[in-house]
C-alpha cells in the first residue's frame, strides 16, 4: 500500500501570516533583503546591534534564514529566540527574565536535543537574583558550546518598562567578557531601533533606550520588496500553475504597496485563492481584478490593516498624519516633530524618504476611510437613490444632497472626529464611501502642502470583468483666500486631475467655507464654471 505523505499539498500559496515556510509558500530568499557581507562582518568584529523594520515585513524569516546560514558556515553557534511571550507580564521583571531564559533554552534544546537545558535552567539557575540571572545563564551558555555563540532576541519591543530595561542592561553587563564567557554577538530585532524607545519605569521615570544598551554599535533597517521582487514572487505562481498576471498589473501593484511585503503577499493571495472564480489557473489575472482585491482587503480589516489604523488613535500619529489629511498648502514638513515622524516611519505608515508622505495607495486608503467608518453607518442615503437608468451615479443629485446634509451635520459631527482639522473633507469622503461602497472605487490623493484633497470615483456600469465604467473627479479643497481666488486655481487643478486621471466624464469643484461668521445661505451654492473649453460644476459648502 503506497504511504501517503499527510503533509504534502498539492500547490504553494502566498504568506500573510506569520514566517515564511518555503516547502508550501512561495517564497524569496530572505538574505538576498539584507547586506549580509555587512551583518557578517559585524558578527566577526563581535558588534551588538539592531534590526528593525515595520510589522509583517519579513524580520522573523529572515532571522531564521541568517541563523541557519550561520549555523551551516561551521564558525558560529546561533540560536535564535522570540521573547514576545514576556509581554503579558509587563513590569513583572522576574516573569520577564524567566520567559526570556527558558525561551533560549527551549530553542536550544529544539535544534540540538537531548540538552536538556530547560530542566537544567530550572534546576541551577532559577533561583540567582532577576537582577543578574540572564547574565549569568548566558555566560553559562556561551561557555558550553565549541563554537562562539551567537543570539538573536526578536520581538525585543513586545517588552516594556522595568522589565524591558533588566533584559537590555543584563546584556550589556556580560558584553565585556564576549566572546568566550558571553554571546559574541546579539541581534535585538523589533519593529523599532532602540535608540526610540522611551521607557516608563513603574517609579515613572522616563529612560531612553539609547541610555540602557549604549553597547548598540549599528542600527539596520529592512527595506520593502523592489519591483523586480514584486515580479519574481509573482512568477513563481505563474511558473507553478500556469496562471498570469496581465502586465499591467504591475505598476498598479506597486503604487499600492510599494512593495510592503504583507501587502504585496495580500494581493496576490486575495486574487489568487480569496476570488473563488481565479482559482480556476487558465482566468488571467487582469488590473480590473486587482482593484477588487484591493477593495476586499480593506474592507475586511485584515488584521495588518486593523493593527496599524490602531495606531491612529495615538496622539503622536495624529500629529504626522491629521497635517497630511488636511492639504494645508502653508504646512511645512520641517515643523513635524522628529521623533513623532521617525516613529511614524518606523511603524510603516509614513514612506522612509522624502517628501513626507503615506507609505502606499492601499494606506492612503485606509486612513481616511477608517477614521469615518462609523460615520458611515449613521449615514441613512442608500446607493440604489442615486443611481441612473445606466448604472452610473447622478453625482448632482448626491452633491446636492450632501450639500444638504453638510449644512445640517457639519458643526456636530466634525467636532467629533479625532482629525477635526481635516473634518470637511472626512464627511464628505465618508458620505461618498457609504454611497459606492461595494459598487465602485474612491481613489484619494492628498498630501502635504497640497491645499487640496484630488478624489476619482471610478464606477462599474456593468458586473463583468474589463466593462465601461463611470469616471467622475472631485476636488476638495478648503477656503482660505478669496472666494474668487479659490475658485480660479481650483478649476484649473482640477482640470489638470481630469487631464491625468484621463477618460472622466464630469469634474466638481468643492470649496467648504470654515468662517462662524457667514451664514450658510453665503456658503450653500453650485453652478457651471469652465476652463479652457471644460465644463466643471463648482460647489460651495
Amino acid at each position: 500500500m503506497c504511504k501517503i505523505d499527510r503533509f504534502a499539498i498539492m500547490e504553494k500559496f502566498f504568506n500573510t501570516a506569520g514566517p515564511n515556510q518555503p516547502d508550501i509558500q512561495y517564497t524569496l530568499n530572505p538574505l538576498r533583503r539584507i547586506n549580509l557581507p555587512e551583518i557578517e562582518s559585524f558578527i566577526a568584529q563581535r558588534k551588538y546591534f539592531v534590526l528593525h523594520a515595520p510589522r509583517q515585513t519579513g524580520k522573523t524569516s529572515m532571522l531564521l534564514a541568517l541563523r541557519d546560514y550561520l549555523n551551516a558556515s561551521g564558525k558560529y553557534f546561533c540560536v535564535y529566540a522570540n521573547i514576545e511571550g514576556g509581554q503579558s507580564d509587563r513590569n513583572d521583571v522576574e516573569g520577564v527574565i524567566a520567559n526570556t531564559c527558558i525561551t533560549i533554552a527551549r530553542r536550544i534544546d529544539n535544534m540540538l536535543g537531548g540538552y536538556e537545558l530547560s530542566k537544567l535552567y530550572e534546576e541551577q539557575f532559577k533561583q540567582i537574583n532577576k537582577s543578574s540571572r540572564l547574565t549569568t545563564f548566558l555566560g553559562f551558555l556561551s561557555q558550553k558550546f565549541d563554537k562562539p555563540f551567537i543570539l538573536f532576541l526578536d520581538e525585543i519591543d513586545a517588552l516594556v518598562g522595568d522589565s524591558l530595561v533588566s533584559v537590555l542592561r543584563q546584556l550589556r553587563a556580560g558584553y565585556d567578557q564576549r566572546p568566550a564567557m558571553f554571546p559574541q554577538s546579539v541581534i535585538l530585532c523589533g519593529v523599532r531601533d532602540v535608540r526610540d524607545y522611551r521607557i516608563t519605569l513603574s517609579n515613572q521615570e522616563i529612560i531612553t533606550g539609547g541610555s540602557a544598551f549604549n553597547i548598540k554599535a549599528e542600527s539596520l533597517r529592512m527595506g520593502n520588496f523592489s519591483k523586480e521582487e514584486i515580479r519574481e514572487l509573482y512568477q513563481q505562481h505563474t511558473d507553478a500553475t500556469g496562471q498570469v498576471f496581465e502586465e499591467e498589473c504591475f505598476p498598479m501593484i506597486w503604487k499600492a504597496t510599494e512593495g510592503q511585503p504583507w501587502l504585496v503577499n495580500a494581493l496576490a493571495y486575495e486574487v489568487t485563492f480569496k476570488m473563488a472564480e481565479n482559482r480556476d489557473r487558465s482566468i488571467k489575472i487582469i488590473p480590473e481584478m486587482i482593484y477588487k482585491a484591493q477593495e476586499n482587503i480593506i474592507y475586511r480589516r485584515d488584521t495588518h490593516i486593523d493593527a496599524l489604523i490602531d495606531k491612529l488613535k495615538e496622539p503622536r500619529v495624529r500629529r504626522i498624519i491629521q497635517p497630511l489629511l488636511a492639504t494645508n498648502e502653508d504646512a511645512d514638513e520641517s515643523l513635524f516633530p522628529t521623533d513623532d515622524l521617525q516613529y511614524c516611519v518606523d511603524l510603516g505608515l509614513i514612506a522612509p524618504n522624502k517628501p513626507v508622505r503615506i507609505a502606499n495607495d492601499i494606506y492612503r486608503e485606509v486612513i481616511p476611510r477608517e477614521l469615518t467608518w462609523t460615520t458611515q453607518y449613521f449615514i441613512v442615503q442608500e446607493p440604489a437613490w442615486y443611481l441612473n437608468p445606466d448604472n452610473s451615479l447622478n453625482m448632482e443629485k448626491l452633491l446636492l444632497d450632501f450639500q444638504q446634509f453638510f449644512r445640517q451635520n457639519a458643526d456636530s459631527w466634525i467636532g467629533k472626529f479625532d482629525y477635526a482639522e481635516a473634518g470637511p473633507q472626512l464627511l464628505l469622503q465618508a458620505f461618498l464611501q457609504r454611497i459606492v461602497n461595494g459598487g465602485g472605487y474612491i481613489d484619494r490623493e492628498y498630501g502635504l502642502g497640497r491645499g487640496r484633497t484630488d478624489l476619482l470615483i471610478r464606477k462599474p456600469l456593468t458586473d463583468t470583468y474589463g466593462g465601461p465604467y463611470q469616471r467622475v473627479v472631485l476636488e476638495l479643497k478648503i477656503l482660505r483666500n478669496s472666494m474668487k481666488k479659490t475658485i480660479a486655481d481650483g478649476l484649473k487643478q482640477t482640470f489638470e486631475y481630469m487631464d491625468k486621471a484621463g477618460n472622466v466624464s464630469e469634474g466638481h469643484f468643492i470649496v467648504f467655507d470654515r468662517s462662524s461668521k457667514k451664514p450658510w445661505s453665503k456658503k450653500i451654492f453650485h453652478r457651471q464654471g469652465e476652463y479652457q473649453g471644460t465644463k466643471i460644476m463648482i460647489w460651495g459648502m
